[in-house]
């Protein structure tokens, strides 16, 4: 996306597309909302989709495909075995990556369950930048341990480093060292790393991860599946890369790596995954894999139509006017959030705007989930699903205790292509306003809590009325209706 120019207003994002097919949206009133929400055990993922005005839960699988990528469905090659449509996709694939070998997978967690059956083994240490939700929980459901080492100020909420997600190389080596090569399957690279704000890692810093990884015999991962992002700040920010092309800092990124897997449903705005592996010998010890978890080998558990949207989905993501949207729609609503002092985290990364509610809702101890308990308030306020990253999304230690997050964040990300900027600025309106009666925000504990990826099914109960003084506060403020 250019930075168009404005003669008599300031500089804005500009969609680089015209909208062709909408969806009705419907806001609730604010006292439906506190039900819904209770309903839903003040689990943002428990919402009905009928129940949400902006859906900023994430960008997985939900992202607007373009007029190509839907015409490009009409024809798909339905066979079960030797699917043409998987040709194409493959092909698409080694274009752009420059690596021949490709398992399909239904999507980015499957992709890591097969590298994790294959790899991993009790007692392994999995060396990290920062670790996701699904990732993690697979390493430690075959008795691994996950050993995250983003660079400490990568973990400061507010800061102008403009690549927080950079490993730590001389703690990479230290652990290394430590664990014996022996006992690290691999590394893996998060490019872009969710968790801690959609942060970039830069391409110096993969280089030299990779160098070290080559070093000690040490295979290689990249979890691309926020990789569009990545190339736009590297672009942007990295010294020395902003005359490359998106094509070549791809390639360039690629070549670094053992093994590259994705999920479709963030990089190639559809549903679908998959790993691309360089070495034969290495494809082969995990072939079996596919059909025994996901489908035969030309499928993988994908519908075909997604896999021809994803393939046209590829090539346009190698489109600087494509992938810069979300990273200026999101640097726009941090920017504007940060001016009034609501405490986000800064820069902006990709993915989407990080509420850091360790601050917002500074009075809310970490035991009573701040940051949960902010994507209630920030529902209720309106009709806005985020998601929450903070403890909330950790599993309890073996001993029941809680493992408390290193950074409790809202995310209210922006799926490429669907919001407008002015539902942008009722975001940053309705959070602002939330800020201002963020004392009235309480906590919530768990009544049904599942014993792994608690995040996602598990039942809260608020620990007081909060809720329904906020609701009460927020009629005083925009009326029963709104």
């Amino acid at each position: 996306m250019p930075e168009i120019k404005f003669y008599n207003h300031e500089p804005i994002p500009m969609e680089m597309h015209k909208v062709k097919i909408v969806q009705q949206l419907t806001l609730l009133p604010v006292d439906e909302r506190v039900k819904r929400i209770k309903d839903a055990g003040y689990n943002t993922f428990q919402l009905h989709n009928g129940d949400i005005f902006m859906d900023m839960l994430t960008d997985s699988g939900v992202n607007a495909m373009s007029d190509n990528m839907q015409s490009a469905m009409l024809r798909a090659d339905d066979a079960y075995a030797g699917s043409e449509t998987f040709y194409r996709m493959q092909k698409k694939l080694e274009e752009i990556f420059g690596i021949h070998y490709l398992l399909p997978a239904h999507q980015g967690r499957a992709c890591e369950n097969i590298l994790t059956e294959r790899f991993v083994k009790p007692g392994n240490c999995v060396i990290m930048n920062y670790h996701f939700t699904t990732a993690k929980a697979h390493i430690t459901r075959v008795g691994g341990r996950v050993e995250e080492l983003v660079k400490q100020e990568g973990l400061e909420p507010k800061s102008d480093l403009p690549f927080k997600g950079d490993i730590d190389l001389e703690a990479l080596e230290a652990c290394i060292k430590k664990e014996t090569p022996e006992n690290v399957p691999f590394i893996r690279i998060e490019s872009g790393t969710n968790l801690i704000g959609g942060q970039p890692v830069s391409y110096a810093n993969m280089k030299a991860a990779t160098d070290i990884a080559k070093k000690y015999g040490i295979i290689t991962v990249m979890d691309a599946s926020l990789l569009q992002d990545n190339l736009y700040f590297i672009k942007k920010r990295e010294a020395g890369m902003e005359d490359k092309s998106i094509r070549e800092l791809t390639r360039m990124i690629a070549d670094l790596f053992d093994i590259i897997y994705f999920s479709g449903r963030k990089f190639g705005f559809a549903r679908g995954g998959g790993i691309l592996v360089r070495d034969e010998a290495m494809y082969h010890s995990m072939e079996d894999l596919v059909p025994m978890f996901e489908g035969f080998l030309t499928y993988g558990g994908m519908s075909v139509k997604e896999m021809e949207a994803m393939t046209v989905g590829f090539d346009e993501s190698m489109d600087m006017d494509v992938i810069s949207q979300g990273p200026q729609f999101v640097d726009y609503c941090v920017r504007k959030l940060d001016e009034y002092g609501v405490p986000v985290i800064t820069p902006g990364g990709g993915l989407g705007a990080h509420l850091n509610a360790m601050e917002f809702c500074a009075h809310i101890p970490q035991q009573e989930y701040p940051a949960g308990a902010l994507a209630a308030a920030m529902y209720i306020a309106g009709g806005i699903r985020g998601m929450e990253r903070g403890t909330l999304s950790e599993e309890r230690n073996a001993d029941g205790s809680e493992r408390f997050a290193s950074m409790e964040l809202l995310r209210l990300a922006f799926p490429r292509r669907v919001f407008t900027l002015s539902q942008t600025e009722y975001v940053i309106d309705r959070v602002e306003w939330l800020y201002d009666h963020r004392d009235l925000i309480g906590g919530l504990r768990f009544i049904h809590e599942p014993k792994t990826l608690r995040f996602f099914t598990g039942i809260l109960e608020a620990t007081s009325d909060w809720p329904e003084k906020l609701a009460e506060a927020y009629k005083a403020e925009f009326g029963a209706d709104q």
